[in-house]
């Protein structure tokens, strides 16, 4: 018997629960559930698939990792891996049902496999930055709606193929900009689009200091552990050797996988930059360096070590993006007051008046049905927004254009940074003009047999 017949009618056979895909029911079916699977077993995912198995109408049937098992994600204490996720789904269920016992979840170390399953609805990306536009461009070919992590891409382009490949597929991507789905995030950009700080005239957003040790020059490879397939981990991007902080949580500080804090937590705070602006479909105009640093040459980390750049967009806002030690936070400035939103808090000058009445304009709500600001509830309101948008077929909060306008900030300013000369960006166009250097780093080369 093939694996996928024989895990079917081993569950049968000892009573276990078997889903059959959204599809074949009614839309107001009781049996009605979105069937979810993980690609991804890192640190992120200790926070998305609790957020995912939360909700009663979701079922998550596989989750998919390049690693088997490992200690050393954010710290040498976390051991993930899909073998420790797949317990973890497994013993979800088993502890809500009668029996006790459920292994129904699968494990996967090839993404494809788990994308060829016609029973899964849904795909939650939760891997590095590297491969996000190569699974999403896969899932939506492969009828999945996506909730892809942020940010959303690795390179401008490739930002670009996900619009296009979900749009094209009809396919529901949820970016996983959470922070918008929070009533304090939410009320800030509103206060701002309503005129209540005056004229708007300058947006401070911060990222905290690096949170890992380079090795620095001099570095040595390392045997790859037992269980990981380090040339799957690596992908499209080029072929280098095994380091531990190469990999894992620490993947971030590395060009050739991410964009360091500027992706990291830039990717929040620019993200509220832009949705206060009303920018969220385009972005600024310019790019330039105002002083940053980086690691010395030949350290196994390349991306910044202390952020700053400004941006300005077409009215003649102004925008920077600085390091500030244990801050990931968005100022804005007008002629009449200040508003600042950071980690599910918001704070103003004291003469802002922040209630707003019937008359004002309001940005979209993730629930409904929250009441109450915590900054706990805001990953789980994203994920249900992202599940009520799958049955509805709507638009979610942060849908696949504004991630990708979002990331492409991020993107311009770490090569503003990196060429330290101003960058003249079209947002229209999504192109650079005059500039051949920066052009080029508009997209990242995919080491074969990996293609777009």
């Amino acid at each position: 018997m093939k694996r996928r017949a024989f895990l079917k009618a081993s569950a049968a056979a000892i009573g276990l629960p078997h889903f059959v895909p959204r599809s074949v029911f009614a839309a107001n079916a009781p049996s009605n559930r979105i069937n979810v699977g993980f690609i991804g077993c890192g640190n992120q995912s200790t926070l998305d698939l609790p957020a995912f198995l939360a909700n009663d109408d979701v079922q998550v049937l596989a989750v998919c990792d390049v690693n088997t098992a490992s200690h050393g994600y954010r710290d040498e204490k976390q051991f993930l891996g899909r073998k420790p996720q797949q317990d973890f789904v497994n013993a979800h269920y088993a502890a809500k049902g009668t029996s006790g016992e459920y292994r129904g979840c699968d494990a996967y170390a090839d993404f494809r496999e788990l994308l060829d399953r016609k029973d899964i609805d849904a795909v939650v990306i939760v891997v590095p930055d590297h491969w996000h536009a190569l699974m999403t461009v896969a899932a939506a070919r492969a009828g999945k709606d996506i909730y892809c992590e942020k940010p959303l891409s690795l390179c401008v382009r490739e930002g670009q193929a996900m619009v296009k490949a979900v749009r094209d597929n009809n396919r529901i991507l949820q970016t996983g900009s959470h922070h918008r789905s929070g009533p304090a995030a939410r009320l800030c950009c509103e206060l701002v689009r309503n005129g209540r700080i005056g004229k708007l005239v300058k947006i401070e957003t911060f990222v905290p200091e690096n949170n890992a040790v380079d090795p620095g020059p001099g570095w040595q490879p390392m045997p790859v552990p037992e269980g990981f397939d380090y040339d799957f981990w690596l992908g499209p991007a080029p072929k280098v050797p095994y380091h531990k902080d190469r990999c894992f949580y620490r993947f971030r500080f590395n060009l050739d996988y991410s964009g360091g804090q500027v992706t990291n937590f830039g990717a929040h705070s620019l993200d509220v930059a832009q949705w206060g602006h009303g920018s969220e479909r385009m972005g600024p105009v310019e790019f330039e360096n105002l002083g940053a640093e980086f690691p010395p040459q030949g350290s196994l980390f390349s991306t910044a070590t202390k952020v700053a750049f400004r941006a300005r967009y077409a009215d003649g806002v102004e925008l920077t993006c600085t390091t500030k030690p244990k801050s990931s936070a968005t100022r804005f400035i007008g002629t009449d007051g200040w508003v600042q939103y950071e980690s599910g808090k918001l704070t103003h000058s004291d003469e802002l008046d922040i209630a707003l009445g019937p008359n004002d304009k309001r940005l979209p709500v993730s629930n409904e049905r929250r009441t109450e600001n915590s900054y706990n509830l805001y990953l789980p309101d994203h994920v249900r927004n992202f599940l009520d948008c799958i049955k509805s077929r709507r638009d979610p909060i942060s849908p696949v254009e504004d991630g990708h306008r979002t990331a492409t900030v991020c993107h311009l300013g770490n090569i503003a940074m990196q060429l330290d000369r101003k960058i003249a960006w079209n947002p229209e166009t999504e192109e650079i003009a005059g500039d051949s250097d920066a052009t080029a780093l508009l997209t990242k080369p995919m080491r074969g047999p990996w293609r777009l």
